[in-house]
């Protein structure tokens, strides 16, 4: 028996499974799949996963209503075992707080996992609707699932972590082609070149070459691994010059940065920090321009602890600023009045204490800064993770901070940097993006290591250095081609001296947006439609 025909009898039993055994493939084809996103990056196992889907779509014809409600079934149950191993630490944060939020983190580990499923489960059901019995399958699943997956990125309010199109972010030259079509042409290709291989069971009985269709998904590959590689050879890493940045990363615990009594802790330990020599070479302090701590750095509101923005200017020798994270209380407040909202923000400090910018974080974090329907769950003693009565407010507007002897830098607080085409204006060009975490909510997990991989992304997309501060890591530096030029690890305290690496010209992404994926999405659509009216599926 050759390996062609051992496949087809494995392609069968999937699609001949019902019941248990069909939701435990669904769901073990997805909890592997979860291996091919970062700190992992195995990216290969997709060529054993996907195929699977595939079969699973053709068995669900069995069905009623031409198999879609059954193929919306086991993309949900693929979903769950795909984004449960994907995005278990988002428990880690309820035990910052235990004796509050503990009872919830099944809610979290399951509930957001079962949510973001139902988007999975909508692509398989819109396959099934424009699914023919060729190859074109293929791109009806790469359809369908980039419309889920792009819709998952927005609706209600978005969280696209983890979307398919980054397990084609490693090695660096596949991620290359993220500046020609962005994260959701990438997801496209990454669902059509990895489902390839589940045409090989077709074409026995018609004579066909089915071995042609994963063939052409392979040379696809290497392409975007040559063009890459082309990309990266001809764009090496620049630094701008007179420009000396420190990154300091403070490894604090929760428990204590949001602990009001520990303010002269935190702040002792944020001065100290940032003043330590890095080699023996090191000044300290001095060797930067740039000081940049990171989100949410103090138990307090900055600005309204003078002593604080005292130590502050101590420390900052002329010429040097300080890029922080800190909560802001709102500026028509009256004196005397309790502040019970505020703004997660980052200001930018003069070495004379002075405050030149400020940035007010746009896209808020469902429940951990602002409760959906905020009044009436208060009411029913629910609070988000971060338990600010009211919740967090949003900024008003995405803008680039001015700085000193440096580019212009577009802030992006904590998972602001996951969201594609939403980073930086067309018509006002940072120089750079520098993003405030603070990813301690997720202990040492898979989920810091992800979202460094996500902005790794972006400065590729856009064509951007991108700067990371994270309390407990991985604080990085990475020029805009994806290159990490410097950076700390997961749950190390330290400083990280860096120079700032320069921008390159927008790129294809940055200058038309999702222009390009829509196209190609469009008219892998318009084919399988023909497929379909030609073979009479009607």
């Amino acid at each position: 028996m050759n390996p062609t025909d051992k496949l087809r009898i494995i392609a069968h039993s999937i699609l001949l499974t019902w019941g248990w055994k069909r939701i435990a493939i669904a769901l073990m084809a997805g909890a592997v799949s979860a291996l091919a996103m970062a700190p992992f990056n195995a990216w290969p196992v997709l060529f054993v996963t996907f195929p699977v889907l595939v079969w699973l779509i053709d068995g669900a014809a069995a069905g009623r209503w031409r198999g879609v409600p059954a193929a919306a079934m086991s993309g949900f149950w693929f979903g769950l075992g795909y984004f449960v191993p994907g995005l278990y630490w988002t428990g880690y944060a309820f035990f910052v707080d235990a004796q509050t939020f503990a009872w919830l983190t099944p809610f979290a580990v399951l509930g957001l996992p079962s949510y973001l499923a139902l988007y999975t489960a909508l692509g398989f059901a819109l396959a099934r609707l424009i699914w023919t019995h060729d190859a074109s399958r293929v791109l009806a699943l790469a359809v369908s699932l980039t419309v889920a997956e792009w819709l998952r990125g927005h609706w209600l309010t978005g969280f696209p972590w983890n979307a398919f199109g980054y397990a084609l972010s490693e090695p660096l030259a596949l991620a290359q082609t993220a500046s020609l079509i962005g994260l959701w042409g990438m997801t496209f290709l990454a669902v059509a070149i990895f489902a390839s291989p589940a045409v090989l069971i077709d074409g026995k009985a018609s004579g066909r070459r089915p071995w042609i269709v994963p063939a052409a998904a392979i040379a696809l590959l290497v392409a975007m691994g040559i063009f890459g590689a082309i990309r990266l050879s001809m764009q090496p890493t620049q630094m701008v010059a007179g420009v000396k940045l420190r990154i300091m990363q403070p490894n604090l615990q929760q428990d204590v940065k949001f602990n009001y009594s520990a303010k002269a802790e935190v702040m002792q330990k944020y001065l100290t920090l940032s003043d330590r020599a890095s080699g023996p070479q090191s000044t300290g302090v001095r060797d930067a321009n740039i000081l940049i701590w990171p989100e949410s750095a103090f138990p307090f509101f900055l600005t309204r602890e003078a002593d604080a923005m005292a130590e502050i200017a101590e420390l900052l020798p002329r010429g040097t600023v300080l890029i922080t994270g800190s909560v802001r209380a709102p500026d028509d407040l009256r004196p005397g009045v309790k502040v019970t909202r505020a703004y997660n923000s980052i200001y930018v400090i003069d070495h004379d204490g002075s405050v030149l910018s400020v940035y007010d974080k746009l896209h808020l974090v469902p429940f951990g800064e602002y409760l959906p329907f905020q009044n009436w769950m208060e009411k029913l003693g629910f609070s988000q993770l971060t338990k600010v009565q009211g919740g967090f407010i949003a900024g008003t507007r995405r803008h680039p901070l001015a700085i000193p002897n440096a580019p212009r830098a577009l802030p992006l607080i904590c998972y602001e940097v996951i969201f594609p085409g939403d980073v930086a204006a067309r018509e006002d060009r940072p120089g750079w993006i520098v993003n405030l975490t603070n990813d301690g909510w997720f202990g040492i997990s898979t989920g810091p290591y992800q979202h460094l991989q996500q902005a790794r992304v972006r400065a590729i997309e856009e064509g951007l250095p991108v700067v990371r501060a994270a309390n407990t890591g991985i604080s990085a530096v990475i020029d805009p081609m994806g290159r990490i030029a410097a950076q700390l690890g997961l749950g190390i305290e330290g400083v990280l001296d860096a120079s700032l690496p320069a921008a390159i010209a927008p790129t294809i992404y940055a200058r038309i947006g999702n222009t390009p994926a829509a196209i190609i999405v469009s008219i892998a659509l318009i084919f399988v439609i023909l497929r379909r009216a030609s073979r009479k599926y009607f």
